[in-house]
């Protein structure tokens, strides 16, 4: 039972924090925003029984890509977002298409997808660091390492682009 209502406040808190990530006109508070989208999926995976995907997601997203997000940030110096002037489709036909689109989407959940079972929280055992490497090093290795170096021709590329800068 209690399991059921910290899901509930984790996901309003996921959903709040999200509008919030891009209705806000300053950069750094979207960034704080979206800190608490990663916080509450962080307690979404706890409450599901993935302590190692909860840390990783709190250590990677949360701490290292935000920090990077907010170095950026202030690296470009980006202030309070500039109102603009709406165009007169976004004005008169936004709300009722995205009234529409919600519409759409309830009824894809509800009409075509099958019915799920009920959700038992901390049932799932395949959250482990043990599983997690096995699958990893096993299942997923060609695409973990084709990934590994996609990074570092980006890490290089980057590499070039400063130094040319600095030249």
């Amino acid at each position: 039972m209690i399991d059921s209502w910290i899901f509930i406040i984790c996901a309003i808190v996921a959903v709040v924090c999200g509008f919030n990530l891009v209705l806000q006109k300053h950069p750094i508070a979207s960034a704080l925003s979206l800190i608490g989208v990663m916080g509450s999926l962080a307690v979404l995976y706890l409450l599901l029984g993935a302590e190692f995907l909860a840390m990783a997601q709190m250590i990677v997203y949360g701490g290292a890509v935000m920090v990077l997000f907010v170095f950026v940030i202030m690296l470009l110096n980006a202030g309070t977002e500039k109102a603009s002037t709406k165009s007169w489709f976004a004005q008169i036909l936004g709300l009722p298409l995205l009234l529409c689109f919600v519409g759409l989407l309830a009824y894809l959940v509800w009409g075509v997808l099958p019915p799920l079972r009920d959700v038992d929280f901390g049932s799932w055992v395949g959250g482990t660091a043990q599983h997690i490497g096995e699958l990893l090093f096993t299942t997923y290795l060609l695409p973990f390492e084709v990934i590994s170096v996609l990074i570092l021709i980006a890490i290089l590329g980057a590499v070039v682009l400063a130094r040319r800068e600095i030249e």
